[in-house]
Parts: C-alpha cells; structure tokens; sequence
C-alpha cells in the first residue's frame, strides 16, 4: 500500500493488520517512547478545511514516530497567488517531505495529488469532501474491536444521523462491510438518507425510526447533523431534529445493555446526543480520540515503510 485514500479497495489482511499495528502502538501513541522509525521523515499535514481532533492527531503521530512536521497553512500561503496545489506538493517535496496528510472540501484532491507525486512519497487522505475519512474509520473499527471484540458478524451496527452527507459514514460502513458485520442499519431523515445506489452502504438496511434503529443494537454511531443543512431546507427544526433522531438516554436504552456510542465530533449536543449520554458509562467517544492517535500512527510506520 503506497497512499491510503479510502477504505473500499483495503483488503481485509491490511485493514486488521493496521487495527493489530495499533493497538500495539496505543502505549506509544500517548505518551513519549524510545519508538522512532521515521527518524528522518517529514510529514506534511496539508488542511483546507478546519480540524481538531484530525490535525492534532496526525501531528502527534509523526512526532511520536520521530518525524519532523511540517503543518502548512492554506491561508497564508501560495495556493492564495494561484499556485496549484500539485505545484505546491512537489514544491514541498524538493524540501524533503515525503508523507502527505491532506484534507479538501473537494473529494478528487487526495487522489490528484498521490498521482503527481512523486515515486517515493505517499498521501493519505484526512478526509475529502463527501467520499471518504479513512483514518476515521480505522479508529472507529479499533474502538468497536476493544470493546466488543474481533467477531465483527455477532455485531448490529446502527449509523445514525447525516449520513448523505458524511465521509465518516461511507468510510465506517466499508469498513464494517470489509469486517463482516452481521448488520449495518441507517437511520436519518429522508433528505439526509444516502442515495439508494450508493455502493458505500451495500447491504445497509433503511430503518424506519430510531427506535427501530436502535432496538436490540450493539454499536451506535452518532454523526453531527451539520447546520447548513437547514439553510437548505433538509432538516425543519433544530428542536424537531431532536425529537425524532436524538439518541437520549431513553432512546439508548432500547439497544442492548451493553451498547456502546461512538461520534466523530465535534458534537452538538442537545441536537444529535444528549449530554447524559455523551458522557454517560456507554459513550466511548474520548476513546475514540485516543485511538486516532495510533491508528494514525500505524497507518504513517506503514507507508514509510513501503
């Protein structure tokens, strides 16, 4: 594997043998440690779009792995005189950068990108446009395996929230697909539902509610409901929202006692999670966090590597 742009095309060897990698790097990943293989890499985190929780983690990763960083910023550089963001890539390059973290609003970006550069570097992508946040996924699947095992088809998986228009969703679902889920259901809104064709949710079924969604369910992933989505009409209310598609503690407790709650942030609470239950004994959303630190790290020792 030279880049990593999605999760579809992962054959299932690579995808658990990045989950193996990092757990065995979690110890690492969160505090300073003798681990240093990419002594001499520089990574370059290459954001378009603002990010937390993704930007800070690739960082931390590279440096844990002993990388030198370099995080550049969109608004002040040349990409604002009308340089080409390949230019700017190869540009970098000639620096000695070699590791490409790039988020775009665009999905196409990543992939244009691991196709000029040149022999020796690799791009992963950090989440592009709609398509695909394939690191994200990998963290979740982590997350799911810690607490529920590597026996992925005794699992029912509800994703709950936009998914029309999520890149977490597309990437947890073919993840899920990859692992073997015994179930996957969607619950969302008409108008935040994926197209029927959509091939990243093959074999999905369409709950009617999240009641029916959440019956019985092992796993609950909550996606943020994104706010200009009622600007174009797709959600009437931020209160009817959480009416119908809020999971509050009484909703969650028709999953199974055991049910986890996992979200990819930020949130917005009271809109799509209850604070009780955002940070309530069930939600694993802190470990998810935490997990993207070595996953990221994984995923980095990985390419180098290759």
């Amino acid at each position: 594997m030279r880049h990593l742009l999605s999760l579809d095309d992962l054959p299932q060897s690579t995808l658990i043998g990045l989950l193996d990698a990092a757990q065995s790097l979690r110890p690492a990943a969160l505090h300073r440690s003798a681990h240093r293989p990419l002594r001499g890499h520089t990574v370059a985190n290459l954001f378009f779009e603002p990010s937390t929780r993704t930007r800070a983690s690739f960082q931390l990763a590279a440096e844990r792995l002993g990388a030198d960083v370099l995080n550049f910023e969109a608004d002040s550089s040349s990409t604002r005189k009308g340089e080409t963001l390949t230019d700017t890539l190869r540009n970098l390059e000639a620096m000695g950068a070699s590791l490409f973290v790039v988020r775009h609003t665009h999905s196409s970006v990543p992939a244009s990108l691991a196709a000029a550069c040149a022999e020796g570097s690799s791009v992963i992508s950090a989440g592009d446009g709609r398509q695909s946040h394939p690191t994200q996924g990998l963290l979740d699947m982590l997350t799911i395996r810690q607490r529920k095992g590597e026996d992925f088809s005794r699992l029912t998986v509800a994703i709950v929230g936009d998914i029309r228009h999520s890149r977490v969703a597309r990437s947890d679902a073919q993840a899920l697909r990859t692992l073997g889920v015994g179930e996957l259901r969607l619950a969302a809104p008409e108008t935040l539902l994926p197209e029927r064709d959509d091939p990243s949710f093959a074999g999905a079924t369409v709950a009617d509610s999240l009641d029916q969604a959440l019956e019985g369910c092992d796993v609950v992933m909550m996606l943020r409901l994104q706010r200009e989505r009622m600007d174009e009409g797709l959600v009437a209310s931020l209160e009817e929202y959480y009416r119908d598609w809020g999971l509050s503690p009484e909703r969650l407790a028709l999953a199974r006692p055991d049910a986890i709650v996992l979200h990819p942030g930020p949130m917005n609470r009271g809109v799509e999670i209850a604070d009780a239950v955002a940070d309530g004994p069930q939600s694993v959303i802190l470990e998810q966090v935490s997990n993207g630190v070595a996953v990221r790290m994984a995923v980095l020792e990985h390419l180098a590597r290759g």
